[in-house]
């Protein structure tokens, strides 16, 4: 074969560049996931928004009945230091009930952990807290707590501490049984094992329960705010539904709402950044978006 030949012939494809094809390939699918996931929920959200501001324009509903998007908006400029000041109020109770029943939702599961009897025993009360309604307990842990504050993260506490319980103590329990007895053979203490084989063994159970347990937080700091009635600087955003309730100002309720709900959807996608943070490279649940 001459050399001009030898010259034409195409290239041999290498591994390293397939290599390189497949790894683009994935970024691309993967930038392109990224913005599918918060391009078609925004998408779906401006129909809604549009569908509820042509009805309520079309039906001509009054704005004590159903206001429109609009006007809900209005309300909330025009109320942005005082809303902003309750949003405060309710996301101080909300993480610090948050932070509670992360402490004490852990530290029990790693008791429940160690011994059967231990658990056998105490998690049916872990159970019965779960299944209380907090609407019938706030009132007496508002008696009891002479600190509104106090009294309002212990209620929320409560709501949010089931989830962390359950999750936890089942990662902790969901080891690897060949793992487990390659631990226990090599004469692994039982801190060895927790520390090395557990824990790890329980992330992804543990930041399921935090992505659940930051919303209860949340839910149980406006239902101890709705039963505590505090007014004043030390007025949540429950106070501002009850207020705007009582002067049949639906705009404004409607406005508290909203700050409600994106409070927990910020708090949910700061779960999701967390649970992708530390454990995105290497566990199925995050690694797997088919």
């Amino acid at each position: 074969m001459s050399g001009a030949a030898q010259g034409a012939a195409p290239a041999a494809a290498t591994p390293s560049s397939g290599a390189a094809a497949a790894a683009a390939y994935r970024a691309r699918a993967a930038q392109r996931l990224r913005i599918q996931r918060i391009a078609y929920p925004l998408a779906f959200a401006v129909v809604l928004v549009g569908a509820w501001q042509w009805l309520v324009v079309a039906l001509e509903l009054k704005p004590y009945l159903v206001p429109s998007p609009v006007l809900m908006m209005k309300t909330l400029v025009a109320n942005f230091g005082a809303f902003m000041a309750a949003l405060w109020v309710t996301l101080k109770v909300t993480l610090l009930a948050f932070a509670v029943a992360v402490v004490v939702g852990v530290s029990v599961s790693f008791l429940f952990v160690q011994s059967r009897l231990v658990e056998t025993t105490l998690f049916p009360y872990a159970i019965l807290l779960q299944v209380t309604p907090i609407v019938a307990v706030a009132p007496l842990i508002i008696i009891w707590v002479k600190n509104p504050l106090a009294a309002m993260v212990v209620c929320a506490s409560l709501v949010a501490l089931f989830p962390i319980i359950a999750n936890t103590t089942l990662g902790l329990r969901s080891v690897d049984a060949d793992l487990q007895a390659y631990f226990k053979m090599n004469g692994a203490t039982r801190w060895q094992t927790l520390r090395r084989l557990r824990i790890p063994s329980a992330l992804p159970y543990f930041f399921g329960g935090l992505r659940i347990s930051s919303g209860l937080s949340l839910i149980g700091a406006v239902v101890a705010e709705f039963v505590a009635g505090t007014g004043g600087s030390g007025a949540g955003l429950a106070y501002q539904i009850l207020q705007a309730g009582f002067m049949l100002d639906i705009p404004r309720m409607f406005a508290a709402l909203l700050l409600i709900s994106l409070t927990g959807v910020v708090l949910f996608v700061a779960m999701s950044w967390l649970t992708r943070r530390y454990i995105g490279r290497w566990h199925a649940s995050e690694t797997s978006r088919d």
